[in-house]
């Protein structure tokens, strides 16, 4: 099992003086420039990444619509034309460069029809899956929050429907335990029975916390420290048999290390 946090919680070398893992968040890297990979910049991030022994997994693109998400970079992946599939396959093909763990991917949006979105999604995904399937690559479809209309794969069932639809070796589902969390309003009885619906596709793990309820603030999706929201922690050891990365997706080094300290104490990952 293995520790991790996202780049934007601090720079390689600290992330790599308390854990053995980063995520590589492509969204906000500042690797693109109207949606084209600008390959120089990325290639001073890898030289900074590869002098510490960090472990990686990313996250791909995605939908987004605040204020700080790059707009160029938007991917809905119920919607999705050239230039999206060449941005998902640009985090997939960075992954397979660097042996990441995983590829995070959300799930796709509806608006009117729901099935048909739905539908829709599958079918990108699994052109996504046969491309990462070549590349050596796990993708892991994230469970989003139910506190904001439009999102798709919020609770366990929807996840598994949408993992088993795809039917490849290369996609599984990356469990999002803050995103869980809202989806089930801070209830920690009914978070212990979504992560153990889940578990059995569970291939990579997002950890934050919140107050498991809507707030302005990202819809209630704070990325607290781990124990700074109403979270039981213990849930995590639902996930048996698991031994990929627990990646930590909060905002500081601070929240890291108090993060790190609570689930070292609770579940002995690290």
């Amino acid at each position: 099992m293995i520790l991790g946090a996202s780049s934007f919680a601090g720079s390689f070398s600290e992330i790599a003086a308390e854990l053995q893992s980063v995520e590589l968040y492509m969204p906000k890297l500042g690797i693109y420039r109207n949606s084209i990979l600008q390959k120089d910049i990325l290639e001073r991030i890898l030289d900074e990444l590869s002098v510490t022994d960090l472990q990686t997994s990313l996250h791909a693109p995605y939908f987004a619509d605040t204020p700080g998400y790059p707009k160029d970079l938007v991917v809905d992946t119920a919607n999705m034309g050239e230039k999206e599939f060449r941005l998902i396959r640009e985090s997939i093909e960075l992954a397979s460069r660097l042996g990441s763990r995983a590829v995070v991917l959300h799930p796709g949006r509806y608006e009117n029809d729901y099935n048909a979105s739905f539908d829709k999604m599958v079918s990108n995904l699994q052109a996504l899956a046969s491309y990462a399937q070549e590349c050596g690559v796990m993708l892991g479809l994230e469970n989003k929050e139910g506190t904001s209309a439009g999102n798709m794969c919020c609770n366990a069932e929807e996840l598994v429907r949408a993992v088993k639809a795809v039917n490849s070796e290369s996609l599984g589902a990356t469990f999002d335990i803050g995103h869980a969390n809202l989806t089930c309003g801070g209830d920690n009885s009914k978070l212990r029975k979504f992560i153990k619906d889940l578990a059995p596709y569970v291939v990579h793990v997002h950890v934050h916390d919140n107050r498991g309820l809507w707030t302005e603030q990202y819809d209630g999706d704070e990325h607290l420290a781990p124990g700074a929201g109403c979270i039981d922690y213990s849930i995590l050891k639902e996930l048996k048999g698991y031994r990929g990365i627990y990646n930590m997706e909060v905002f500081s080094m601070g929240d890291v290390r108090s993060g790190k300290s609570l689930i070292k104490k609770i579940i002995g990952v690290y």
